[in-house]
């Protein structure tokens, strides 16, 4: 059955429904062999996975900007492990890696599938180390929390890949250079994490602000992604006293060097949710196309 033929059986089926009106939904499926776009989540809270907020709101909203992917791989602050694993289970479990928060929280449950043909197929692009399939972890907060305000249906396949602690910020670079066959089989792929996140000094008072050192390494750094200084973001421990603030330690950093890594030298950026808030934490995300 050609595209023609598909509407117009479905406009046969749905009756009401127009042909223009079926035009519009099907050309927000993901087109074959048309690179998926990019995107970096600043996540911050976990509780933005429950709340209807700005963050929420902007996640959702790019849910419904970009095609529909045929499947997420999510690379998170929150699975960091010895070595690279992807996910590779049928039904991947809910993780609630966090503590302190109400049980609405704890309660919820986003029950997408898995991809266990994806992950291996991913496992067999990267050739820089050997990727183990994993059956054991699920989705973390840095993912679901993001991806099920994009997507709340939960019927998109969602993986995982992790991120191997004992390697430097060029590794994974390199790394990401032999997953970017992915964006053509309509893979989303997105790094979740924040450019700026200091917990160690965070301000509960200072909700819709930033300390003034986290705004000006939030600004380096986007200054720096726009003119494709990928190299000096690599060593951001030579940046300055602000960026050595924003990045004590590289966990929630790493998922956008990944990003970063997947783009091609056409691609445009564009920022949202672009605000610091409890002084040391960027909410900062990006698009690439």
């Amino acid at each position: 059955m050609n595209r023609i033929e598909f509407i117009n059986t479905l406009t046969s089926l749905l009756g009401m429904a127009t042909l223009n009106d079926l035009k519009k939904y099907t050309d927000n499926f993901h087109k074959e062999n048309a690179p998926m776009p990019l995107l970096f989540i600043g996540h911050g809270s976990p509780m933005n996975g429950i709340e209807d907020n700005e963050f929420s709101q902007g996640w959702a909203a790019m849910g419904k900007e970009i095609p529909l992917p045929k499947a997420v791989l999510c690379i998170s602050a929150h699975w960091y492990t010895k070595g690279t694993w992807v996910t590779a289970m049928e039904k991947p479990k809910t993780i609630h890696d966090f503590y302190g928060f109400p049980k609405t929280l704890f309660d919820v449950q986003y029950p997408a599938p898995g991809s266990p043909q994806l992950a291996r197929y991913t496992a067999n692009l990267i050739t820089k180390t050997t990727v183990g399939l994993d059956h054991e972890w699920g989705l973390d907060h840095g993912t679901w929390s993001v991806v099920r305000q994009m997507y709340p249906e939960a019927t998109i396949p969602v993986f995982q890949l992790s991120i191997d602690y004992t390697k430097p910020p060029e590794y994974h670079y390199e790394l990401a250079h032999e997953i970017q066959e992915l964006r053509k089989k309509g893979v989303l792929i997105i790094g979740s994490g924040n450019m700026v996140h200091n917990l160690r000094i965070m301000n509960w008072n200072l909700p819709d602000a930033g300390f003034d050192w986290a705004i000006e390494a939030n600004e380096k750094l986007k200054e720096l992604i726009l003119s494709g200084q990928d190299k000096a973001l690599l060593r951001y421990e030579s940046l300055g006293k602000a960026v050595q603030l924003a990045i004590p330690t590289p966990d929630h950093y790493l998922p956008m060097i990944y990003i970063l890594g997947l783009k091609d030298e056409t691609g445009s950026i564009s920022f949202f949710n672009d605000k610091t808030v409890m002084g040391s934490v960027s909410m900062t995300s990006f698009k690439i196309e």
